[in-house]
């Protein structure tokens, strides 16, 4: 089997190890650009507890529409494919990591 093959979107909300978290933005979004730090930090800082994605609007219009997205940015959180977490809008670190580990 190819390993480069990229997954889709479903294989990789869908890990069965770890709860993924998908930041859904868009390059010219102003909050979607004052969240990326706080998603980089937290990619950074729970990479044993969660795998962290972002997913680009513009570029992935089938994903955010199957999924509902009509505001960014949003920031859902999957566990084996089913959505625990939606919020909207941009959230300090702090909060974020808070909603988070509610479904951990």
């Amino acid at each position: 089997m190819n390993q480069d093959k990229p997954k889709s979107f479903t294989e990789l909300i869908n890990n069965p190890d770890k709860p993924v978290l998908v930041d859904f933005y868009a390059d010219w979004c102003g909050p979607c650009k004052m969240l990326s730090p706080v998603i980089k930090r937290i990619a950074s800082e729970m990479k044993e507890e969660i795998i962290t994605i972002k997913i680009d609007t513009e570029r992935n219009q089938s994903v955010s529409a199957a999924y509902g997205i009509q505001s960014i940015p949003t920031i859902m959180l999957f566990k084996k494919g089913e959505s625990v977490m939606r919020l909207a809008g941009a959230y300090p670190y702090e909060r974020l990591v808070a909603e988070i580990r509610k479904h951990l």
